[in-house]
């Protein structure tokens, strides 16, 4: 499995076939074609495997979310390719069923029914936060600029627009507003939602 996520973080998912693997392992293919089936398989595999590194800690729900959250999008920063595989199906590996066990635990004195909806808020919170910025630093390597330069390009663009009096709430944001960067631009809205979540649970 190492080499099918060595192959993925080099050069994406499309460099992973199980030929491909098969070459690094220095073995013939059809001898991967009697373990796995598909590349499918291949790449339930992967993901279940790097699935290991995200690992749940604390004492309340509270705590347990915020660090699966936030270890789900370390390990998405250091395998990119996990983004695109992300949400959909539920991931039903062992270490993927291992996190869940842990999450819905901490849930344990929510009532039943609000268990997989409070879970699935921070699945997609995260999902979304993560796949953002991964497109966003794909961006950054496809067109050569970062972020600062990006918003130069367009500088004069907006100022036109905000000239026209016709944006002015957007305006105020743009021109008055902190500019975060990202670890605090996902902290701050996983608080928010957390928050959110507390509130209706405590009701």
């Amino acid at each position: 499995m190492q080499a099918a996520i060595q192959l993925a973080d080099a050069d994406g998912l499309d460099a992973v076939s199980l030929r491909k693997v098969a070459t690094e392992l220095d073995v013939g293919p059809m001898r991967l074609y009697g373990y796995i089936a598909s590349k499918e398989e291949l790449l339930d595999l992967m993901v279940d495997a790097v699935h290991a590194e995200i690992r749940p800690a604390g004492d309340s729900w509270r705590e347990v979310l915020r660090s699966v959250a936030e270890t789900t999008r370390h390990t998405a920063h250091q395998h990119e390719w996990l983004a695109d595989l992300l949400g959909g199906r539920p991931q039903l590996g062992p270490n993927a069923l291992a996190i869940g066990e842990t999450v819905v635990a901490a849930l344990a004195g929510v009532d039943v029914d609000a268990i997989m909806p409070v879970a699935g808020a921070v699945n997609a919170y995260v999902i979304g936060a993560v796949r953002r910025e991964i497109a966003e630093r794909r961006a950054e390597r496809t067109t050569g600029m970062d972020k600062r330069r990006w918003q130069a390009a367009l500088g004069p663009y907006l100022e036109r627009a905000f000239a026209t009096g016709q944006l002015p709430a957007l305006a105020t944001v743009v021109r008055d507003a902190a500019h975060l960067n990202a670890d605090q631009t996902f902290r701050i809205g996983l608080d928010f939602l957390l928050d959110g979540i507390e509130a209706n649970i405590s009701r």
